[in-house]
């Protein structure tokens, strides 16, 4: 005699919901519409079944189906394993459609400080079965093999499998003080720059240079300036303080503009670095709700921000 454990373990799922259905509707005809299939399918499976098996489930005759004692047992174990696959399915439906778990995230220092983390006393308000894992770094992150839900990434977008989500578009320009340019005077073509107290942004790509454009034409300058630093804040710093030109992302230098600390120098030029924010996820047809709504979110906030 076989043990259950055996007789559940030998078999496919569609033959399961065949002995099921026939069980229930006690006809192979009005089994086969419930499941939306043929009976002559339904009966094939059902034997298919019984053969694998090594024992016979049903009694057949011309007018009526019913259980064998030992078909009888199988069909109370089967049907609440079936009851149990449907309620895991529908467990693990109500968690996708609802928020919650852990979001591990990636930002970049400068950026993430100014930008994301205002944002995430409201996110979690919102989202209270969220539970973010926030981590700051500028190093290049290996986002699957790190375990992050989503990475933002401020740059050129290289090649990559993973998802990626624009959030915004930026430039890096030019910006100098007020009172530096009262001092100085503006600068009118990108080689003036040579003349001028440059501050210089060390992380740059093309550092040493700034490689300048305006439409299809390119400029190569050297800045020369008293101040060199690989923390673009405090450069800004310095820039509203008077001590010199800064090119920087028009995403840091926002506020300082709008609040008349820092006006634009050589405004139809721009660094060839500008490029876009975006958010990165792992590879996948399904990105979790989770953080879906963070990065929807973050989003709909950012491009809000921007354009005040």
């Amino acid at each position: 005699m076989h043990n259950m454990r055996e007789l559940l373990g030998r078999v496919t799922l569609d033959e399961l919901s065949a002995f099921v259905a026939v069980v229930e509707a006690l006809s192979f005809t009005d089994a086969a519409k419930v499941i939306g299939r043929d009976a002559t399918i339904i009966s094939r499976r059902i034997g298919q079944l019984e053969e694998r098996l090594g024992i016979r489930l049903l009694s057949r005759t011309t007018r009526r189906v019913s259980l064998t004692e030992v078909g009888t047992l199988y069909y109370q174990r089967v049907r609440a394993l079936l009851d149990e696959l449907d309620s895991a399915g529908q467990e693990a439906s109500n968690f996708a459609a609802s928020p919650q778990g852990l979001l591990r995230v990636s930002l970049p220092v400068t950026f993430g400080r100014r930008w994301v983390a205002p944002l995430l006393p409201a996110f979690i308000a919102q989202h209270p079965k969220i539970r973010v894992d926030a981590r700051f770094a500028d190093r290049y992150v290996d986002v699957v093999a790190e375990g992050f839900d989503v990475a933002i990434r401020v740059g050129v977008l290289r090649d990559s499998t993973l998802v990626a989500k624009q959030i915004a578009p930026f430039r890096n320009l030019l910006y100098a003080s007020p009172s530096y340019i009262a001092l100085q005077g503006q600068p009118q073509t990108p080689e003036a720059l040579a003349e001028h107290a440059c501050l210089g942004f060390s992380s740059h790509s093309s550092w040493p240079d700034w490689v300048l454009k305006n439409g299809s034409q390119h400029r190569t300058v050297r800045p020369a300036g008293p101040l060199i630093s690989d923390n673009s804040e405090s450069l800004l710093q310095a820039a509203a303080k008077g001590v010199g030109i800064i090119l920087t992302p028009d995403w840091l230098a926002g506020p300082a503009v709008r609040n008349g600390e820092l006006v634009p120098v050589l405004p139809q030029w721009q660094g060839s670095e500008s490029g876009g924010v975006y958010a990165l996820m792992p590879p996948g047809r399904l990105v979790p709700t989770k953080t879906r709504v963070f990065v929807d979110e973050i989003t709909r906030a950012i491009q809000a921000g921007w354009d005040q």
